[in-house]
């Protein structure tokens, strides 16, 4: 009788085990104008988190965060350049485990969003792709370039092992996986997109629901009918406007914002960004109340650690360490302002139950008395390897990823005043025979230095620091250290005489934690003298009795890199906005705790202190940001324009057709009045065409002139060729109309039309009406 009971037992726990786990499988699906999770209209509400921005102690209580605020959902980017840091080696482990993050949303009952790339974006290094691919000079990145094709795929296969068993068809919390990114911002190749979808389809399967983002302007260039098409835009824009085209093409298919840009990224010499938390929650509760699914971008931003923080073109804006990006959830994981309005509305839209609890935070927040980093030794000491050539090397060449490149040469004797030049990526400093002369700066465009006359034989030396490689835009192939050729051009005999050395000796210096420690264990080279000695390695120790969060305060230093306990922290630089660091107490320890500084230029004050809050708005800049200088300001009184005529009001791209194709460098729009009486003047993105009808690249592109620009909120005149349709060029409030924008288009070019955007939120504000189109 017992066994007959136990067995019947038995056969009731399997077919009890057994349904569960039928219950337990769940489905994701596409549906008609609507999202199906088991086959009922789901809206998705994502919040965007990147897990090596989060140190991984802090992964749960993130995510908990996320869930606080009524999200169902985690979108999260897996970034190829921090799990294949050098070609073939692949790290999935400690803050780099995606499969253990993707665990953690489960458990806490959130479904994923998973975006592999292969390119990213993200104001990360090289938008995600590895540097060592640039050691192929002749590959196409983002393009059917069999080797790069090739490490796509590899890549691909190896994230799919960790992930493909975690899609909700397998009973995980995959619901959605995306095909490349916003790639109707870098070019039209169908074909392309098409082999990373098949890429994808190999590895995750058929059941799994692909989909592709891009912006409403350009989604069609690259858009595959198999797969769900999502839109990106920011805070304030016209929602409905996003959506027209889609609505037009798809009546039937679920809308979703794959990006809601909740704030903005910040980048060095450039006031902190933040946008209003009322636009924000505005359109989130207008998408929510139409049945819109969203991916909040960003919902906690956290840090761009070490050296992986990025840099925009046109030109070279690298990024700051912080990733706060004014989001709900702030850089250090706390609740803002922003976080509880959110919250508030989202309140509305959670089926009647009650919002999930906002858990505390992990570690409290400590302050470090001022302390100074005595231990010092010379940036040479960091050298690991030498190599002579006829030409100075990048750093793809010489095989290094990220740091500092010294390069030696020596001179013939130039009795007058020479100018040296060369392309410079990214931060030069030049020194003579140990005295610095100065600097060569990227991000300001500077390509050459004026010399002293010197004596044959004077050693000239040329350091160059890298900062992030570009992530947005053709540029992303952007090489680092000396690029081509250096030249000397000066006078002799009457003649103007240009000397370009032909033996170089290239030290590559690493800008990791281990060659730092080897650094204070090398003897400084004998040679090594006068300002060269400035730039280098500084140590220095505090102490605590209970860990916790802080915020190390660099505004003394120079620029360069941090570690704390052998933990990368971040890039600093004195001219801000970020004067602070944030340093995860889950890496500090009771007792004595280690900081190294690595500053290329040299610190006023070797000293360090840790505050209760960050500094992220403070900058130290030479001179201001502003296009104004009065003899930039061309005189176009007897000028006939291009084109003259007025806009139409709204939102959208509208162009205008120049009579005849018309030469110059410069391209100068007049504004004579708005489409509202009164208004400020703003414009999002320009682009000229050319004779074939095709926009012109705005690579060489800046500012010359701008009667007035709204500083305080970086709406400076460089906002309007960005490649952000978010952003724009906007005029200070009250500045008397007309208003003057001269863009350099950094050579003489042939153009037939100019394309204009207003600003992208509803009624398009600050719009042009009357204008004259100048090109010189």
């Amino acid at each position: 009788m017992k066994i007959h009971q136990l067995l019947l037992t038995a056969t009731l726990l399997l077919a009890f085990a057994a349904d569960m786990t039928a219950q337990q499988k769940e489905t994701f699906a596409i549906g008609e104008k609507t999202f199906l999770l088991n086959g009922k209209p789901f809206v998705v509400k994502a919040a965007e988190v990147h897990y090596p921005r989060i140190p991984q102690p802090y992964w749960e209580h993130r995510i908990k965060m996320c869930k606080a605020l009524g999200m169902n959902t985690l979108c999260l980017y897996v970034f190829w350049n921090i799990h294949e840091q050098r070609e073939g080696v692949f790290d999935f482990t400690g803050n780099n485990d995606v499969a253990a993050f993707c665990r953690l949303a489960q458990k806490n009952g959130m479904y994923v969003i998973v975006r592999p790339g292969p390119y990213v974006c993200a104001e990360w290094e090289m938008g995600g792709l590895p540097w060592w691919l640039l050691k192929k000079k002749d590959i196409r990145l983002r393009e059917q370039d069999p080797y790069f094709m090739e490490r796509v795929k590899i890549f691909e296969q190896k994230v799919g092992e960790q992930l493909a068993p975690l899609t909700i068809n397998h009973g995980g919390p995959i619901i959605m996986i995306q095909v490349e990114n916003e790639y109707g911002s870098y070019g039209e190749d169908k074909p392309y997109v098409s082999e990373i979808r098949d890429c994808l389809r190999g590895i995750y399967g058929t059941d799994v629901t692909l989909f592709q983002c891009d912006w409403s302007s350009n989604f069609e260039k690259n858009g595959l009918d198999d797969l769900v098409w999502t839109m990106n835009f920011g805070t304030g824009a016209n929602i409905d406007q996003q959506f027209r085209r889609l609505g037009e093409l798809r009546p039937n298919a679920p809308k979703m914002c794959s990006e809601f840009w909740s704030g903005w990224f910040d980048k060095w010499g450039a006031q902190h960004e933040t946008r209003p938390a009322k636009d924000m929650v505005e359109g989130m509760d207008e998408m929510l109340s139409k049945g819109i699914s969203f991916s909040l971008y960003m919902t906690h931003g956290g840090t761009s650690f070490g050296h992986w923080a990025g840099a925009n073109s046109p030109g070279f804006a690298p990024d700051v360490t912080s990733y706060d990006y004014d989001a709900p959830i702030n850089e250090w994981g706390l609740a803002t302002p922003k976080f509880w309005e959110l919250r508030k509305m989202m309140e509305k839209y959670n089926d009647g139950k009650k919002m999930p609890v906002v858990p505390k935070a992990p570690m409290p927040i400590i302050t470090v008395p001022k302390f100074e980093l005595k231990e010092f030794t010379p940036l040479i000491t960091g050298l690991n390897k030498v190599e002579t050539s006829s030409e100075p090397k990048t750093f793809e060449e010489m095989d290094l990823g990220w740091g500092t490149m010294i390069y030696t040469t020596f001179l013939p004797e130039i009795t007058s005043q020479s100018v040296l030049s060369g392309e410079f990526h990214d931060f030069a400093q030049v020194f003579i025979n140990g005295k610095r002369i100065g600097k060569i700066d990227r991000v300001k465009n500077e390509k050459s230095l004026t010399l002293p006359p010197v004596k044959k034989g004077y050693e000239l030396v040329i350091i160059v620091e890298a900062m992030g490689r570009i992530n947005f835009g053709r540029a992303i192939k952007d090489f680092k250290g000396i690029v081509g050729d250096v030249t000397i051009t000066g006078e002799m005999d009457n003649c103007e005489v240009t000397w370009k050395p032909k033996a170089w000796v290239n030290v590559p210096i690493d800008d990791d934690y281990a060659t730092a420690v080897e650094a204070f264990k090398t003897e400084t080279p004998a040679t090594t003298k006068g300002d060269f000695l400035k730039a280098g390695y500084h140590r220095g120790y505090f102490n605590l009795s209970k860990v916790g969060d802080t915020f190390l305060n660099f505004e003394t230093w120079g620029k360069g890199q941090v570690w704390v306990n052998g933990h990368a922290m971040g890039r600093i630089w004195s001219i801000g906005p970020q004067q602070t660091l944030y340093v995860p107490g889950c890496w500090l320890k009771k007792g004595k705790n280690e900081v190294i500084v690595l500053d290329v230029v040299g610190p006023k004050e070797a000293v360090v202190w840790g505050q209760a809050e960050p500094e992220l708005n403070k900058l130290q800049l030479e001179k201001t940001n502003k296009h104004n200088n009065i003899g930039d300001k061309p005189d176009l009184n007897s000028a006939t324009p291009v084109a003259t005529g007025a806009f139409a009001p709204g939102n959208g791209w509208q162009t205008v057709k120049f009579g005849a194709p018309c030469k110059g460098r410069f391209l100068a729009i007049e504004c004579l009045s708005t489409q509202k009486a009164n208004d400020r003047v703003a414009i999002a993105e320009l682009y000229l065409q050319g004779p074939d009808g095709k926009r012109i690249s705005r690579e060489p592109w800046t500012t010359k002139y701008a009667d007035s620009e709204e500083e305080n909120g970086n709406h400076t005149g460089d906002k309007v060729f960005d490649l952000q349709e978010s952003t724009y060029w906007q005029t200070e409030k009250g500045a008397a109309m007309p208003h003057l924008l001269v863009i350099d288009l950094g050579a003489e070019q042939t153009v037939t039309a100019m394309e204009y955007l207003p600003r992208a939120e509803q009624g398009a504000p600050a719009s042009i009406k009357d204008y004259k189109v100048y090109i010189y």
